[in-house]
């Protein structure tokens, strides 16, 4: 069985300070059985780095952690991607699966078992050479107890274990046709290395390195002397500056202290524009979310939750906050995914519909407390979605705003969590496209279900684990997409935690500086292969 996935970009690129609309095009996932494991980002003849100037990115997000066994972090998963290695990476621009540690694709012994070959001469940035118990150790560290948010995407893996030093035996719990796509998750790190390390300066066998410790103002990457796989660094150092507020990294990019901005605010498009910057914007996965306490009264019924979606006015919010950069959902996917299906539950604005569901619940009065990231767009949807609200009935008493690293652990992430509604954004499609990936990164059993929605241990979060279940062992792919569209309608009608859009995620740039270097449909950008121009 192969799966096919697909994502539109659609792409408004000014570049010297004129608009060029550049063309739509179709992105493919292979399954495990295809033989191309290079990444269209193009590949070098040698694992030799090139030499010569410096990369700059302005990144907007901050983490307190780099482990790679457990990172759901913005900055964190971006700068591991060109420090770590798993077996298989994913080239962000297309999403397609290429040999990272690995030597090539995985042999087939049977329909549940397959062997990878290590990468010949691969070793880590210290020099140690990498063997298959790295490997396993990675593995059994990514599913271990700090690891559990990845569990739920790895669960078709029974076992991995050495062969010998350089192979490893691949054991799946039934057959599953995206292995390449998964084994991303899976980062290689050294069996030995303790979780301090992990998580203040992994080391990895990527083409890049940490230089030194990252700080919360930056990170320094150095070329890793060791590495000889396809794609080594272009460049002699790359910089990255953390720079949350949207002002100053917009400035970081006009006055050419970077080379590359992530996330670009909608409302300076045009400021860039006339500084002669190049700005892409690409349809992605990315979104906000609401999120409900569903263990709290009133919010353990469905309908008081649906009336918050049928309550705001997406339309006016996506013209409002984002400046029309964003697609109103009629289903978890967006339309342009392979895998689309229309929902049975489609939330377009009706302030009736929402009163009629509250007085069902028997609901009135609702006070309650708005808890968001203080990401910049987040921020902005708060006010509009405190008035749409008031409409229905319910009052937003307090927003409250602050970083997720410790909005999460402070309301949510507690023993008994007492928050009321999150308002945040997301994008798991950072780890991958596929159906069952992202349903399982919110939905699965994992912090998500267990923590923060609290929706793991109802009647309807056992259905969609056993929907998902079933789907994930479809060897006929209608069938398969039957069962995921039963799991977009269980969704959509129970939303525990649901989208409100889907965002167009807009990088800055300056193209005259840089070589090969492409915006990504997710969180974050990669400078894989990308080198400065001379």
């Amino acid at each position: 069985m192969e799966q096919h996935m697909k994502a539109s970009l659609t792409r408004r690129t000014f570049l010297a300070g004129s608009a060029v609309a550049a063309a739509t095009a179709g992105l493919a996932l292979s399954g495990c059985g295809s033989n191309d494991t290079s990444s269209s980002s193009g590949s070098t003849d040698s694992g030799t780095a090139a030499s010569g100037g410096a990369l700059t990115v302005a990144s907007m997000n901050t983490t307190d952690t780099y482990m790679p066994f457990n990172c759901s972090k913005a900055l964190a998963l971006g700068a591991n991607w060109h420090v770590m290695e798993g077996l298989y990476e994913l080239d962000m621009a297309t999403y397609k699966p290429y040999a990272a540690l690995a030597a090539g694709d995985p042999v087939e012994v049977s329909e549940t078992e397959y062997e990878v070959a290590l990468r010949d001469g691969a070793a880590f940035s210290d020099g140690t050479p990498v063997t298959a118990e790295d490997v396993v150790k990675s593995y059994e560290r990514t599913i271990g107890e700090k690891g559990a948010l990845y569990l739920s995407m790895l669960n078709f893996i029974d076992s991995i274990s050495a062969k010998d030093d350089s192979t490893v035996t691949i054991k799946l719990a039934y057959p599953f046709s995206l292995l390449k796509e998964r084994l991303p998750l899976i980062k290689v790190a050294p069996a030995s290395a303790s979780d301090d390390v992990l998580t203040s300066q992994p080391v990895g066998t990527g083409p890049w390195m940490y230089a030194s410790a990252p700080t919360e103002q930056a990170i320094e990457f150095a070329p890793n002397p060791n590495y000889n796989g396809s794609h080594p660094a272009k460049a002699d150092t790359m910089h990255w500056d953390i720079i949350a507020d949207d002002t100053a990294r917009t400035t970081a990019l006009q006055e050419g202290t970077v080379q590359v901005m992530e996330s670009v605010p909608a409302d300076v498009a045009d400021q860039l524009n006339a500084a002669g910057a190049t700005v892409d914007d690409v349809q992605s996965f990315g979104l906000a979310f609401i999120m409900f306490n569903t263990k709290k009264k009133p919010f353990d019924d469905y309908r008081v939750r649906q009336a918050f979606l049928y309550a705001i006015d997406m339309e006016k919010l996506i013209n409002n906050a984002l400046s029309g950069k964003a697609t109103p959902l009629k289903s978890f996917l967006p339309e342009n995914h392979a895998n689309f299906h229309e929902a049975s539950t489609v939330y377009a604005y009706d302030p009736e519909k929402a009163k009629s569901l509250l007085a069902e619940a028997g609901v009135s009065d609702l006070s309650i407390v708005l808890n968001t990231t203080d990401t910049g767009f987040i921020v902005a949807l708060a006010p509009q979605i405190q008035n749409d609200l008031k409409e229905i009935g319910v009052t937003v008493t307090e927003i409250k705003s602050e970083p997720s690293k410790t909005m999460y652990p402070n309301y949510t992430d507690t023993d008994d969590p007492q928050f009321d509604v999150v308002l945040a954004p997301g994008d798991p499609s950072c780890f991958g496209l596929d159906p069952d990936l992202l349903m399982n990164w919110w939905y699965g059993d994992n912090t998500w279900t267990q923590k923060r929605t609290q929706w793991k241990g109802s009647d309807e979060f056992a259905q969609l684990q056993d929907l998902l279940s079933q789907a994930a062992q479809a060897a006929d792919g209608s069938a398969q997409q039957e069962l995921w569209n039963q799991c977009f309608d269980l969704i959509a009608e129970q939303v525990p935690l649901y989208p409100l859009f889907h965002r167009t995620v807009s990088t800055g740039y300056w193209a005259d500086q840089l070589d090969g270097f492409k915006a990504i449909g997710t969180t974050s950008v990669s400078m894989i292969d990308v080198a400065p121009k001379a």
